[in-house]
């Protein structure tokens, strides 16, 4: 796919600070979900600042707010909508701009509902049009009028979005964005799109830049890391052995691989490195092959603790992590018990455990 820079929303940020002047403008960011989004609220907090804000923590004291949504679980609804509800009159007094973007604005029945209940945010943007966060502002503040600006196909992949990270030894690098794997629970596919991989001399490049600024740990993230594809047979084991290389980072992770993809080539990086963290996420979901099979997994329980024990075979310093999702529709107690099993038998070093939550999804695209 086309490879775009984003060396042309850089006039809309230089159009910004030209309408606020001189005086120093304060915003706020609120980040629901996963790393993946908080990687896309850096970017806009690198956005922001170019354009003259300084970060605040008072929702109180600022003049731009940004809700950056997730909606994997349903309470994130909840939180957005109440933090909604306490800006009302504080919006009303100030005329501070309000933009929601993220992942929950791919979902229509949520943009339907914000602009009935909540008519007087000024900013809607979803997950395709993030790079477009100064243009949307410039129109907002030059215009005196709402923007929306959602889009179901999926977005290109821009390289040279500024960026403000917050840690200065540890920083995240997507690799890749979207999903093809269409899990029966998850609505990833739906609001972050099929699956999109970086170059791979983009993402050495930045790595290589964060190393020469002193960063020593580094997280490749993505919805599914190990089907990376960086073109020419160039695969995700390929672009570790890449970064393994980079002077300077002492320590890499990934999140989140998925099970049918952890490949051979892939182990035995791991095995030879010297710098690949030997504490392993496997999400795990279910440890029942029946529920695995309505979640759409694409693995068994059995296939599971195969590769969990080949892998810990090769490596045996390894240790792992694992998502499960409890309550699942249809879910018995033997296969909870089922899932208790593989808990026992790999005694994981971590457990990040969800009740499942209903999701309605656009099924359109």
């Amino acid at each position: 796919m086309e490879i775009l820079d984003f060396n042309e929303e850089n006039k809309y940020i230089e159009k910004v600070k030209k309408i606020n002047g001189e005086n120093l403008k304060k915003y706020y960011i609120l980040t629901m979900g996963c790393m993946l989004n908080e990687n896309d609220s850096e970017k806009l907090c690198g956005m922001i600042e170019k354009m003259g804000y300084e970060k605040c923590d008072d929702t109180k004291k600022v003049d731009l707010i940004v809700f950056n949504t997730c909606c994997v679980r349903e309470n994130a609804e909840d939180k957005l909508f109440g933090k909604l509800g306490e800006l009302k009159n504080y919006k009303k007094d100030t005329g501070a701009i309000i933009a929601i973007g993220g992942c929950m604005m791919q979902e229509k029945h949520i943009q339907e509902k914000l602009h009935k209940s909540y008519p007087y945010f000024d900013m809607m943007f979803g997950t395709h049009t993030l790079n477009k966060f100064p243009e949307d502002l410039y129109n907002v503040l030059s215009n005196k009028h709402k923007v929306t600006d959602v889009i179901d196909i999926d977005g290109e992949i821009y390289e040279g979005i500024p960026i403000k990270r917050e840690n200065k030894i540890k920083a995240s690098v997507t690799i890749m964005y979207g999903c093809n794997n269409f899990c029966t629970y998850c609505i990833v596919p739906y609001v972050r799109g099929r699956e999109r991989s970086r170059r791979p001399e983009d993402i050495l490049k930045e790595i290589e830049n964060l190393a020469k600024e002193g960063y020593k740990e580094i997280t490749l993230l993505g919805q599914n890391v190990n089907s990376y594809d960086g073109g020419n047979g160039y695969k995700f084991s390929n672009l570790l052995k890449d970064v393994e290389k980079i002077e300077g980072i002492e320590l890499i992770r990934f999140i989140s691989p998925h099970p049918k993809d952890f490949t051979d080539d892939v182990i035995e990086v791991i095995k030879s490195s010297k710098k690949i963290c030997k504490i392993l996420h496997l999400p795990l979901q279910s440890g029942s092959t029946n529920v695995l099979k309505r979640m759409n997994r694409k693995y068994t329980k059995e296939q599971y603790l195969e590769l969990a024990n080949k892998i810990k075979k090769e490596i045996p310093e390894v240790v792992f992590s694992t998502d499960i999702i409890v309550g699942f529709p249809g879910e018995t107690e033997e296969d909870f018990e089922d899932t208790l099993d593989v808990v026992r038998k790999l005694k994981y070093e971590q457990v990040f455990m969800f009740i499942y939550s209903r999701r309605v999804r656009n099924t359109s695209r």
